[in-house]
């Protein structure tokens, strides 16, 4: 029997307009009701994610920053990893060759330099999480928790090349979308959150399940004692976990579906079909 359940947000959890469905709120309600540990595991910031969590009603765990961040159930953190202050000054003061935009991630919230279209907002209308024009050169090189670029997919393709050139091995890069490439601190990802966060609760990540969409989700996946590959993710995330099951479409809530046939039977397999 699992005992903790860790779950990517966009395009896992929340549908596409990002928002919680019904069944899954009540599936997740059924899992806390099975003293289940529910750990939201998420690119997002804890500022954006933490209000999410608490309109749903639920007070679950949060992995944050595509790991860097990690807190219990009370809202303390356990664990924070950031870019070390060279790594991060490099990437701040170089001119990359890039039409990308550059969004930098503190605990004090997300700065740009540039406003950011209404279109990307959207994905935070329930937090009401907001971007703050910055010059980003001007940001201390201390306390980075990330840095993301944001273009269409063949140009960060193009950026990754010169990340890769100048950064070496100082630094890990993640697709968290098509559209946005992560500059992470080296070895920082989900995965390794989750392990933190599940030696801290007395849990090993065998005792785990988790869900997820994107290259991001790739180590904690792959990890866990049972991971879930959604079937509108990433083809990439796909055929490098081909061992794992492929569920439903976030739109039809497939973590919910997958997860009540779970609770009714926990020993059996579970088909899409059902």
């Amino acid at each position: 029997m699992y005992r903790l359940a860790a779950f990517d947000m966009d395009g896992t959890l929340l549908m596409p307009d990002h928002r919680v469905g019904p069944e899954t709120l009540a599936v997740l309600n059924q899992l806390v009701e099975r003293e289940m540990a529910v750990t939201f595991a998420t690119g997002r910031h804890y500022l954006d994610a933490q209000p999410i969590m608490a309109q749903l009603g639920l007070r679950g765990y949060l992995i944050t920053g595509n790991g860097t961040r990690v807190y219990d159930n009370q809202g303390r953190r356990l664990h924070a990893t950031d870019l070390p202050a060279e790594v991060a000054e490099q990437v701040l003061n170089t001119r990359w060759r890039t039409d990308a935009s550059m969004h930098v991630f503190r605990d004090e919230g997300w700065m740009t330099e540039v406003a950011v279209p209404e279109e990307m907002l959207r994905a935070h209308h329930l937090s009401g999480f907001r971007y703050q024009l910055t010059e980003l050169r001007g940001l201390p090189a201390f306390g980075n928790s990330k840095v993301c670029f944001v273009a269409p997919h063949e140009t960060l393709l193009e950026l990754q090349l010169q990340l890769q050139a100048q950064l070496g091995d100082a630094a890990d890069l993640c697709f968290s979308a098509y559209e946005c490439l992560e500059v992470l601190p080296l070895g920082c990802n989900k995965g390794t959150a989750l392990d933190r966060l599940s030696r801290h609760l007395g849990l090993t990540l065998a005792d785990c399940m988790a869900f997820g969409d994107a290259m991001n989700d790739k180590e904690m996946l792959a990890a866990v004692g049972h991971g879930v590959v959604m079937g509108n993710a990433l083809p990439q995330l796909k055929s490098l976990l081909p061992q794992l099951p492929v569920i439903g479409h976030c739109q039809q809530q497939a973590v919910a579906h997958y997860l009540q046939h779970w609770l009714r039977s926990p020993c059996l397999t579970y088909s899409p079909e059902l």
